[in-house]
């Protein structure tokens, strides 16, 4: 995984052409790089970061913002409290257990869709 100016990417291997290549992750706009080595395809990436950051700049927009990992939730005191109970008996935190709990819920479903024809 390569980090730059709060981005991430991820680099995979096209041993066809002998390359390795990826894309910008977390965001909606598709910015994508390309490398014969390793540190080719770093460089590449942070010049493709700098490169949508200049584009977007140019144009007068706001570039896509990678996910910051914050998930504001509201909810009612009811089910506040089950959920601090529920949390409680696993003995883990209501951010930890709620991660689990959604991650999980997340993964179903999108396997769920998946798997239909």
């Amino acid at each position: 995984m390569l980090h730059y100016k709060g981005y991430a990417g991820q680099i995979e291997i096209d041993a066809e052409s002998g390359i390795l290549f990826g894309r910008v992750l977390d965001i909606r706009d598709v910015v994508t790089f390309k490398g014969e080595t390793v540190n080719q395809a770093k460089q590449a990436f942070q010049d493709s970061v700098d490169d949508y950051l200049e584009f977007c700049e140019s144009l007068g927009q706001e570039p896509n913002k990678p996910f910051s990992g914050k998930l504001p939730f509201r909810t009612t005191p009811e089910h506040h409290h089950k959920i601090f109970i529920a949390a409680s008996k696993t003995q883990k935190s209501i951010n930890a257990w709620m991660d689990e709990v959604l991650v999980k819920a997340a993964d179903e479903v999108i396997n769920a869709r998946q798997a239909k024809p």
